[in-house]
């Protein structure tokens, strides 16, 4: 007898939560199936959290998927053009810094000086119009000291900037290692300049010496800090690389024991039998050459270090931190000058910097002479604040985009460059104009600086960083500039026995 067929028993439907999909496995990973509390990747590797049920709506899905692929094509074409572009250029240019551009066009120009590379930079920008008034008034009222003083302290800043924008323009076009070297290299042009126009005025040797050790003190304690507030507030902390931290740390110590050497030599004889002041002083002076050639050389060996046979590992760091960019995708996006617009750009602000310079500088004796400010504040604090101002704007809006070895790179290659170049290549250009400049520096400036130096030391140990340790930085910056704005001037000077007048 034949068997009777039985109809299939009804399955209840599945639940939602295993019910098949025709996603594909990435899919069904980035798309929450649940009511609860679920987690949609965004682009700069953080996560969006969903509390409400109607997210999980098949709109809702569809459109973060099309908005994902958006952005999945859009960086596609831009690595088919880098590569593209790769083919045609040199090994060592980077194809994302090019602009698509040839030539020179002025409206470009204008918009992308302008627009600068971040919000701080574009609002410095502003400070523009100070420029032509403070050029004005200076062959117009050459009387007015005080206010040519102000209005090319307020000048320098927008003409620094510019300077710094367009390094950090070129940087873009070569390879990482040698960007951060060229930024930080024009970034302290406009320090080389305003030395070198203290240094032919002749009178001024004590501003220079503090302006050295001032500089090194305001990129270390003051942009630093700044730094670690900028990447700290928006993160409980953030990290950076034990190769960049170490070598740099190591690197603050022995130029400040190589700065601080000419100093205790003229200090511990200074009174002494053994040597009358005349030879005293010419022995100084010739230590201070000698190490001031080792300062150099060193520098050069750390140039050689990071630039050539350890590039590998810089690279590696830095790559890193372009991947956690916030703003990768903008940057990317924005409008870049060419090679010819760097250049112009370079040209000009650099003119204008010397100008502005050779202006401020003729007004520092009457700033100390007339209305008693400290040879020490001028040297140690007024003078590297507008001196570093771009290269401070880029550290501290890299740190805000979570790039801390970026801006560590900067911060920390700035200090050693002014440490282990710029200060002792015063003193070698001093030399060659047979002025004589020694880094017979005042104990109190040496102490500041090996305390300072300690003190960043001991926050860098650990590679992280946080907002309560920048701002004990800026903090402990606060407090030598208020040492220094009551330090006396010396007993020849007429203009008041305090910087307090």
């Amino acid at each position: 007898m034949a068997a009777t067929p039985t109809s299939p028993t009804p399955q209840p439907p599945l639940p939602r939560s295993v019910a098949p999909s025709y996603r594909t496995q990435e899919e069904r990973k980035e798309i929450p199936t649940t009511t609860a509390e679920a987690t949609l990747p965004l682009h700069n590797g953080d996560v969006e959290s969903i509390h409400s049920p109607g997210h999980n709506s098949d709109m809702f899905r569809a459109e973060r998927l099309q908005h994902r692929q958006q952005q999945q094509q859009e960086l596609q074409d831009q690595q088919r053009h880098n590569l593209k572009r790769s083919r045609t250029l040199p090994p060592f240019i980077r194809p994302e810094g090019e602009s698509g551009r040839n030539g020179f066009s002025p409206l470009h120009f204008l918009r992308i000086c302008f627009r600068s590379s971040s919000a701080v930079s574009c609002a410095v920008n502003v400070l523009w119009p100070v420029v032509p008034a403070a050029l004005v008034v200076r062959y117009s009222q050459p009387d007015w000291h005080l206010t040519i003083f102000a209005l090319s302290y307020i000048a320098m800043v927008p003409c620094a900037n510019l300077v710094g924008f367009a390094g950090q323009e070129l940087a873009r076009k070569v390879a990482h290692v040698y960007g951060v070297l060229v930024e930080t290299t024009f970034g302290s042009i406009v320090e080389i300049i305003l030395f070198i126009v203290l240094l032919v005025n002749g009178s001024l040797t004590p501003v220079i010496q503090a302006a050295i050790l001032g500089s090194v003190l305001a990129t270390m304690l003051l942009c630093l800090g700044l730094c670690f507030i900028a990447g700290g507030i928006r993160r409980e902390e953030t990290e950076h690389n034990e190769a960049i931290s170490e070598a740099g740390s190591g690197l603050l110590l022995t130029a400040g024991v190589g700065l601080a050497i000419p100093a205790i030599f003229q200090k511990a004889l200074k009174g002494s039998d053994l040597l009358t002041s005349q030879e005293l002083s010419e022995r100084t002076l010739s230590l201070s050459r000698a190490t001031a050639i080792l300062l150099i050389l060193a520098y050069v060996v750390f140039v050689w270090f990071q630039a050539k046979t350890h590039h590998g590992i810089y690279d590696a760091i830095f790559e890193q931190d372009d991947q956690r960019d916030t703003d990768r995708r903008r940057d990317m996006s924005k409008e870049k000058l060419t090679l010819l617009e760097c250049a112009l750009a370079l040209a000009v602000s650099l003119a204008l910097v010397t100008i502005i310079a050779i202006t401020l500088v003729e007004e520092i004796d009457f700033m100390v002479l007339e209305r008693g400010i400290s040879e020490a504040f001028m040297g140690l604090i007024l003078v590297p604040l507008v001196e570093k101002a771009a290269e401070h704007l880029t550290a501290i809006d890299e740190a805000w985009d979570n790039q801390m070895n970026f801006a560590l790179s900067h911060v920390l290659g700035a200090t050693l460059q002014t440490a282990l170049f710029n200060g002792p290549l015063v003193v070698i250009v001093g030399w060659i104009l047979n002025k004589p400049m020694a880094l017979d520096f005042h104990i109190f400036d040496i102490a500041v600086l090996l305390l300072a130096i300690i003190t960043v030391d001991g926050f860098l140990r650990d590679g992280k960083t946080n907002y309560l340790e920048g701002s004990l930085c800026v903090i402990v910056y606060i407090a030598i500039a208020a040492a220094a704005y009551h330090y006396p001037n010396p007993a020849h000077l007429s203009g008041g026995s305090t910087g307090a007048h």
